[in-house]
């Protein structure tokens, strides 16, 4: 029987995260004068950029919308940068991977996506490739990819998921309104079934990268998958507003729906999403069956299938969080306690109205999730978040656990939970410094059964990690040398399909064989895909081929008030720069680079962003700042208690380190972060005035005080500000509104004189837009130059394409404006 492994695309970006003077006193509130048409004007594949709005000396709207136009000069400068960034925008991301495993040989299916502009939206497309092995010579043999020579265009589906043998495909459609949501069956030439679940079942499957889980049973006849719970029925009144007692369609004439109560919600990107659900459904009949026993208080995700024994119970294995008292935000918020948990898939012989009884299977611990069994079915592995848990920190080091599983099927009262891998607190130079996954593959062993491989954060990299079972050994699987950022696509066979790239590289397909040396250790020889799937344009690849890369040890500037040893050791920033030699010695005008979190990392990757702003002729110093994931324990636990200065001083210890080393004009060094690297971006403006000659904040986080009473994750404002979670509370004292005050930038704000860009989201959860225009309007009444890019449909990502295509737009004509590039 032929085997498929599979893939999600991970993307490393925390609680609040993103992963990365003048006397004019006119505030800009959106993009573009009604002139100004993206990215070919006056034809039908093209979008307008919305209104600039003119305000009062008061800082208020004024009554009415005037034309404001561009000089020549600066339409032709929007022109040209929105040419370039068009071409590096175009440039495709591989969602998902799967290998096709069967005797004839081994089939790849790789879903990417690429930015639709005049859509605002991702197209989806399928490439597939035949894999051909010249085994001539057992250390060297040569791989090849047979890629089919088009594309498939994935119109309106959702999701695909292949079965276990590779000879069904799952295709999900969910829909954008109060329609079905569509599941299909293909074989290999046809559509064999399809089904339309209405709405009175349940909403859309969940395939949000967290609560998604779709799993075929190894039979291949049912799948289960999360969804969300049908919402209570609502009140209804007739045209007199009498109550009409019993249920009623919506399409009712001369009645009216009430709301009904109200119900939590899981935060940021979760809007109108309240219960997702555990279901099954068989794929010959159609039939939905909802899962009954888990409680209400439970939301459920990444449900697996136990192991099929003869003759014993198969269970659905789950991570399910709690949210009895109130749903915290969830998104990239690893320290919301969770468990794995069991339920007994349904027989026809049970009673369709009975609740079958749940078991908690990690009750000795805070936080159990990604279930995954081994091949063997001996036992159940899983990842934990405990050390986020416990401390607060919304990201943190994980560890890895496993548990026996019972072959008889009956699950004990308890059981022992062993450490695999431990939390790492303080790493020695050059050794593990813990793990920092978040996700496995849905079949991640090599074919000894107890050989595990994955992707992990190892300081400023993402590297590719082998861990035996039984002797424990972990070693890296990626080259050891190497700089750039390798991330595990799928497994085929011993062999592994990863993806590779650099921050000067566009991503690359790597095939790595698996070999024995002579003392039958193994080791990977890795080769390069010869056919590029991530093509760019001529003038995108000149650009990057004149960049380099470094990453630089930058020594902390105040060791002696460090409390750890890990806390004391030196950070970590990756510079950017051309290699070409400049005539007259001068430095390139740099953007420091601030991720979010503060508990997430700027790995060595491809950005397609800031490669950009690399390409036009910018240094960049991306500074993973103590805090950040990757650098053990002690480090990020250092920043808990100290945000606002030990993070803007690492920062500026970075800046004033690449000056030092002569990478940078101190007199041309400009400043961009996002949420907690907008925080940092517009501390840094009010910390040290005179050191950045302009910034860009992306949905930042300017006053904690006015955040915690309306953002999802108000435990973030507390934990932050004292390192520890014991003083969270819904109701602040006037002593915690002044301690957020006092951290926040906006106690800062009297000193900043630098011109400054505001990227701002309406229905941003985790960072409110009302906290980005409290900043701008006091910056205002200062006098400051200002200009802010308001998105009416965006949340706190910023990531739609056209939203992502404008605000880097509007970065780079900014910046150029102040560094006279």
């Amino acid at each position: 029987m032929a085997r498929i492994y599979m893939h999600s695309a991970l993307t490393c970006s925390t609680n609040l995260g993103f992963h990365f003077r003048s006397s004019s006193s006119h505030l800009h509130r959106l993009i573009f004068p009604t002139s100004l048409t993206l990215p070919h004007a006056k034809t039908q594949s093209s979008w307008t950029g919305r209104r600039v709005v003119a305000m009062d000396s008061s800082g208020t709207d004024s009554a009415k919308e005037v034309h404001v136009g561009l000089d020549s000069a600066t339409e032709e400068e929007y022109a040209t940068q929105s040419k370039l960034l068009q071409e590096f925008m175009s440039i495709p991301t591989l969602d998902k991977a799967w290998i096709l495993s069967s005797d004839s040989g081994s089939q790849a299916m790789v879903a990417m996506s690429q930015a639709n502009l005049l859509a605002n939206k991702r197209r989806k497309f399928m490439l597939s490739a035949l894999i051909s092995k010249d085994e001539t010579t057992s250390n060297q043999s040569s791989v090849n990819f047979h890629w089919a020579p088009f594309p498939v265009e994935m119109t309106g589906a959702s999701a695909f998921v292949p079965s276990p043998s590779g000879l069904k495909l799952l295709v999900i459609r969910n829909p954008e309104n109060e329609s079905p949501t569509k599941f299909e069956i293909w074989s290999s030439s046809q559509l064999d079934k399809e089904f339309h679940i209405p709405q009175k079942v349940h909403g859309s499957v969940y395939l949000d990268g967290w609560f998604e889980g779709i799993s075929w049973n190894s039979d291949e006849t049912r799948v289960a998958y999360v969804a969300e719970e049908p919402s209570p029925p609502k009140p209804t009144f007739d045209h007199l507003g009498f109550y009409k007692k019993g249920t009623s369609s919506d399409k009712d004439i001369g009645s009216w729906k009430g709301q009904g109560d109200w119900e939590d919600e899981w935060g940021e990107a979760y809007a109108g999403k309240k219960q997702p659900a555990l279901f099954v459904i068989d794929v010959d009949s159609g039939e939905v069956e909802h899962i009954k026993g888990v409680p209400r208080s439970i939301s459920v995700g990444q449900v697996v299938w136990s192991p099929n024994s003869k003759g014993s119970a198969q269970y659905l294995v789950f991570a399910g969080w709690l949210g009895d008292k109130r749903k915290l935000g969830l998104k990239h918020c690893y320290n919301r306690p969770c468990a794995i948990y069991a339920v007994r898939c349904p027989e026809p012989k049970d009673d369709a109205n009975e609740a079958l009884p749940i078991h908690n299977l990690t009750k000795s611990i805070s936080s159990g999730f990604c279930p995954r069994f081994s091949k063997d079915g001996k036992f159940l592995l899983f990842l934990s978040a405990k050390a986020a848990v416990d401390s607060g920190a919304h990201c943190s080091t994980e560890s890895l656990h496993k548990i026996s599983w019972p072959s008889d099927g009956k699950l004990p009262e308890s059981t022992n939970i062993v450490d695999v891998i431990e939390v790492v607190n303080c790493p020695d130079d050059g050794c593990f410094p813990g793990l920092y996954v978040t996700g496995l593959l849905s079949d991640p062993w090599l074919s000894d059964g107890h050989t595990l491989i994955l992707s992990s954060y190892w300081r400023s990299c993402r590297v590719i990690l082998s861990l035996n079972l039984i002797s424990g050994e972990l070693s890296r699987v990626s080259p050891n040398d190497s700089d750039f950022s390798w991330s595990v696509l799928a497994l085929d066979g011993d062999n592994v399909v990863a993806v590779s790239s650099s921050p000067v590289s566009v991503p690359e397909i790597k095939y790595g064989k698996k070999v024995l040396d002579p003392s039958g250790k193994p080791s990977w020889h890795w080769s390069t895909i010869q056919k590029p799937i991530f093509k760019c344009s001529e003038k995108v690849a000149s650009g990057l081929s004149s960049l380099q890369f470094k990453i630089l040890k930058v020594p902390v500037s105040n060791v002696s008030e460090c409390l750890t040893e890990g806390a004391k050791r030196p950070f970590e920033a990756i510079y950017v720069s051309s290699s070409k030699t400049k005539e007259n010695g001068k430095c390139d005008p740099l953007v420091v680079v601030l991720h979010g979190g503060p508990h997430t990392v700027a790995p060595c990757s491809f950005s397609k962003q800031l490669a950009y702003l690399s390409s036009i002729g910018y240094s960049l110093l991306i500074v993973n700042y103590r805090g950040s994931l990757g650098f053990g324990e002690d480090a990020l636990q250092s920043v808990p208690g100290k945000i606002g200065s030990q993070d803007v001083n690492d920062v500026l210890s970075a800046v004033d380190h690449a000056v030092e080393m002569g990478l940078a004009d101190p007199s041309r060094i400009t400043v961009l972060g996002g949420s907690h690297g907008g925080f940092l971006t517009t501390h840094l403006i009010g910390q040290a005035p005179d050191k950045f000659v302009a910034a860009a904040a992306r949905n930042p986080v300017c006053n904690i005080a006015s955040m915690v009473g309306i953002t999802d994750i108000p435990d973030w404002c507390f934990f932050e500000a004292y390192g520890d979670q014991t003083h969270y509370t819904e109701a602040p004292s006037p002593e915690d509104m002044s301690l957020f005050h006092q951290i926040s930038p906006i106690s800062h704000i009297s000193k900043v004189k630098t011109p400054t860009l505001f990227l701002l989201g309406t229905v941003d959860l985790r960072v409110p837009i009302s906290n980005g225009f409290q900043y701008v309007r006091a910056l205002k009444e200062k006098g400051a130059d200002v200009k802010v890019l308001v998105f009416p449909n965006d949340n706190h990502s910023l990531d739609r394409p056209q939203t992502d295509y404008e605000s880097f737009l509007n970065i780079a004509v900014w910046f150029n404006k102040y560094c006279k590039l």
